[in-house]
């Protein structure tokens, strides 16, 4: 494999945040604007306010909530969308009442989910489940949906056995758009992960950068801001990772069809 190209896509990935993080270094080094810090003191107090003993008391916590709330989101989405989508009669019944609560704001249910799950982890992960799950149940739907009908009559006349044709028919075609939901829940689950801390928490990122702005310590909130940003990241390449593995086959085709 050529190095050229590889330096090539490291530099297309890596100039735009260069970039920005010279704007923004540039645009506050002489700032003396309590609210608005530069950006080399809020840098120089990110090792001092995560890396001793909020990674453990904070950022683990959140980050085993949102793995809780997205897994629990795609077994109940996939699963749905799946018994939704291969039946015409129920998918006509429902679709008027899925529509109706995906229009609902996630946010707007915490109050009511502290009524009846308390204040606790489990609060915090139907949040999160509650916000992820549209994605994944409606883009499974319509991936379900738009199987093709000589697929489906083939695997009939072969007579595949149910487990085969869910697998190897129905989860297998309709993959790329359970993917393309799983990724719009990822980051659903990020902004519900912080906005579920922010109400009678005790710990976890929301509940951590909350308590910085309230004591005015600014340069520590910025670093909650920025320390989220990476988190993103690193979550967004783990995905991808997984998502080109589970969709190598869908890619090739794709590919020797533009070839072709």
């Amino acid at each position: 494999m050529s190095v050229l190209p590889v330096l090539r896509r490291i530099v297309l990935l890596l100039a735009v945040p260069v970039l920005l993080v010279a704007a923004w270094w540039a645009a506050t080094a002489n700032s003396t604007d309590f609210f608005w810090p530069p950006l080399s003191d809020i840098l120089g107090t990110f090792d001092d306010t995560w890396f001793h003993g909020r990674i453990t008391s904070d950022v683990l916590p959140s980050l085993a909530r949102l793995l809780a709330g997205y897994s629990l989101a795609l077994l109940l989405g996939v699963g749905l969308g799946t018994a939704i989508g291969s039946a015409r009669v129920l998918r006509a019944l429902l679709e008027p009442s899925l529509e109706f609560f995906r229009a609902i704001p996630s946010p707007v249910l915490v109050p009511i989910l502290m009524l009846f799950a308390g204040i606790g982890n489990g609060m915090k992960v139907l949040v999160i489940v509650s916000g992820c799950v549209w994605p994944v149940l409606l883009n499974t739907v319509e991936g379900v949906r738009a199987l093709d009908e000589v697929l489906r009559d083939t695997a009939r006349c072969y007579r595949m056995r149910p487990h085969s044709r869910f697998v190897h028919l129905v989860l297998r075609g309709a993959s790329p758009q359970i993917a393309a939901g799983a990724r719009q829940a990822l980051s659903i689950g990020i902004i519900l992960m912080v906005i579920s801390e922010m109400f009678a928490a005790s710990n976890g990122l929301g509940f951590t950068i909350i308590q910085f702005q309230r004591s005015f310590s600014v340069p520590q909130m910025w670093t909650g801001i920025i320390l989220l940003g990476l988190i993103g990241i690193a979550l967004s390449v783990v995905f991808q990772t997984v998502e080109a593995r589970v969709l190598s086959w869908y890619t090739g085709l794709r590919r020797s069809q533009r070839e072709g």
